[in-house]
């Protein structure tokens, strides 16, 4: 147990707390895809909101035309005043793309059309992904309290040891050894701001309705690094907090092919080195990577000793291995590719809401 506080404000789970907090003036953001469809880590995130009872809970889903009845008739059966948003809907897709906004899609995209949606309807926003399967009713609660308290913006954090090891890869062994190689060049706010969280690439945060207006969220991955940029400039230290969600169980992938972890990291690195960008921070990409490399293969040392003193097994080669890959993401950001704010963007969620459910009853 330990109670430290950081340069943002850090709740622990010292008494196994389900605080009181504004369940009914709250809309939840889960989104889905194919893979979710009647599984049991998302019927246990479901079945446990059904405790919570949240004002409403948005499900924006990416699905087939084939499969997109089925489930929105999966999740009718949940005890929950819940709204389905077909994402990639052939009408959605074109209602977005006559507004400009039919470029990359993915998991922010998705994240980003239940945002809009959800600071319409409730007060607070929270959003959660539906494969942890040890999801359970104080989650809604301990995000939530914070934003009841006075402040803006909240992240949880969690430990991710599962089968005997560590997991949390890609925070362990590309985001957080890249902010520290980042730091010790430049004295930036927004620097400390970023390596102040714990678990910076979780997807469980929340917002009040405020904020959840001004995120421009990354389309595809990079989602979490993208809002804690927004984040920083809407809310700042003194209006975000963290919150400590216990133990998590989630699903794992693969480092290669196009859904694993390396690509995941390019996604991650752009998010990042976009965000730097915001605040005129612009690194030296020539000397960045070995910078990185050299951090990142000392913190190898920290986790080897931690897992040794838990009784946990640990590779330390394939670890190294994973940071080699890694470096390859470490590169200038490209085009913007983010959203825009939904108090700047050029349709309404309601639009958006309206032509999704006239997909899904045809």
């Amino acid at each position: 147990m330990e109670y430290v506080q950081e340069r943002i404000a850090t709740l622990h789970d010292l008494a196994d707390p389900t605080p009181e907090a504004p369940t009914d003036r709250a809309t939840v953001v889960v989104p889905m895809t194919d893979r979710e469809y009647a599984g049991l880590a998302p019927e246990r995130t479901l079945t446990a909101l059904e405790r919570v009872d949240p004002a409403r809970v948005i499900v924006p889903l990416r699905t087939s035309e084939e499969r997109v009845g089925a489930f929105a008739d999966w999740l009718s059966e949940f005890d929950l005043r819940l709204s389905v948003l077909w994402c990639n809907a052939p009408a959605v897709e074109r209602l977005l793309a006559d507004h400009g906004l039919d470029g990359e899609s993915g998991k922010g995209r998705d994240v980003w059309l239940g945002l809009g949606l959800a600071a319409e309807r409730g007060e607070f926003v929270v959003v959660h992904d539906a494969d942890a399967r040890t999801y359970g009713p104080s989650h809604v609660p301990r995000l939530l309290a914070p934003l009841d308290g006075g402040f803006e913006f909240t992240k949880g954090y969690y430990a991710r040891v599962e089968d005997g090891q560590l997991y949390g890869r890609l925070f362990r062994l590309f985001y957080e050894p890249l902010i520290a190689a980042l730091s010790e060049r430049h004295d930036e706010p927004i620097l400390d701001y970023l390596g102040s969280f714990r678990y910076a690439l979780a997807g469980e945060m929340a917002a009040t309705d405020e904020l959840a207006r001004e995120l421009r969220v990354e389309p595809a991955w990079g989602l979490e690094v993208g809002v804690l940029g927004d984040a920083f400039s809407a809310a700042g230290f003194s209006g975000t907090a963290q919150v400590d969600l216990g133990a998590h169980e989630h699903d794992h992938r693969a480092v290669s092919g196009s859904a694993g972890l390396a690509e995941m990291s390019r996604a991650v690195g752009r998010a990042l080195f976009r965000v730097l960008a915001d605040e005129g921070l612009t690194p030296d990409f020539e000397r960045l990577p070995e910078r990185y490399r050299e951090v990142a293969n000392r913190f190898l040392q920290g986790y080897a000793a931690d897992a040794a003193f838990n009784g946990l097994a640990y590779d330390r080669e394939n670890e190294r291995a994973q940071i080699e890959r890694y470096v390859e993401a470490i590169a200038p950001p490209g085009p913007d590719r983010r959203l825009p704010a939904w108090s700047d963007a050029p349709i309404e969620p309601d639009e958006v809401a309206a032509v999704s459910a006239g997909a899904i009853d045809s």
